[in-house]
């Protein structure tokens, strides 16, 4: 089976190497020609279209900066769409939007080959370690066929659902990192204006109940079963720690914005009464607006933390 890979930048050069590494037969192609140099020393064949890598290929990747590339490379006068045959798996593992990703699912199907959105997360060194989580959205049974291709590029491949879902995942987790960066960038230079060095402030927090836990694992004790009775920690209580913290930005001078709307929404959540309920109510309020609710199966969210520490 030889396999296509479009886009030999930071990410994908390592990619294609670990496939090359795992005695895949590559065949490749990239704006750049020079950074397929060292994959053509190790045995790769070059295509100079990706009309060309779809029909010699049962298996293509892409791995591009953004949706506008994703539409040149499929939908282009020589993309891969033009070279699309019945059978052929196209996996992208950009970050996405899921709007391309269901177009380019449809398109593909009209010649009976399968399109999967399989964004990674990992980054560069993730991407050269083969350290990579692989959400992959698409025909199961399909991807049941291929998983030993992405096992070969990184080791956390998971099938996430339907077309577009795996990107809905990747989105999801970057912009939560995205927000929490900016709000530590906050806390921390109010805790470093305050006297505080930040190495010791670092040192210190990373033994709180935060720093213990992944991030994602907390939203399961209240969030996602959607049960705030009894409290693990009062809105009352978390609404005086966020006080004081704001508080303290305003006299150190330090701008505090997220942090400021984290306040908005606890006062929002006590004027609904809600001051003796867990301090994660407040995450109702969003759910309220998005018109949408959690009520997750506790069983199931205790399955799932237990298998990942099995």
């Amino acid at each position: 089976m030889k396999i296509g890979f479009i886009g030999l930048g930071t990410m994908g050069a390592f990619m294609a190497t670990n496939l090359q590494k795992s005695q895949h037969k590559l065949i490749v192609t990239d704006i750049n020609p020079a950074a397929a140099a060292a994959h053509l020393e190790r045995g790769a064949e070059w295509a100079a279209t990706p009309r060309e890598i779809a029909a010699a290929c049962d298996v293509v990747f892409t791995s591009l900066p953004g949706p506008n590339e994703v539409e040149a490379v499929v939908f282009g006068e020589n993309g891969l769409l033009a070279g699309a045959h019945a059978g052929m798996a196209y996996f992208d593992l950009s970050t996405n939007s899921q709007t391309m990703m269901r177009r380019v699912h449809a398109a593909l199907a009209e010649k009976g080959a399968h399109g999967f959105d399989a964004p990674v997360s990992g980054g560069p060194v993730g991407a050269e370690s083969g350290k990579l989580a692989i959400w992959v959205g698409g025909d199961k049974a399909v991807y049941d066929q291929h998983k030993p291709i992405l096992d070969a590029i990184g080791d956390q491949a998971a099938y996430i659902g339907p077309i577009g879902t795996a990107t809905v995942a990747k989105l999801v987790h970057n912009m939560a990192g995205y927000a929490v960066q900016t709000v530590m960038a906050e806390v921390f230079t109010m805790g470093v204006k305050a006297g505080m060095d930040p190495l010791d402030l670092w040192k210190a927090v990373r033994q709180g109940a935060l720093g213990r836990r992944r991030m994602f694992d907390r939203i399961a004790d209240q969030y996602l079963i959607d049960k705030y009775d009894p409290p693990s920690f009062s809105l009352k209580l978390a609404h005086k720690d966020v006080t004081l913290a704001t508080s303290l930005g305003r006299e150190l001078g330090v701008p505090m914005r997220f942090c400021q709307l984290t306040l908005e929404e606890m006062n929002e959540a006590l004027n609904r009464g809600w001051g003796h309920r867990d301090s994660r109510v407040t995450m109702t309020l969003q759910s309220e607006r998005a018109g949408v609710s959690m009520g997750c199966d506790p069983a199931a969210i205790k399955a799932i933390l237990a298998a990942d520490k099995g």
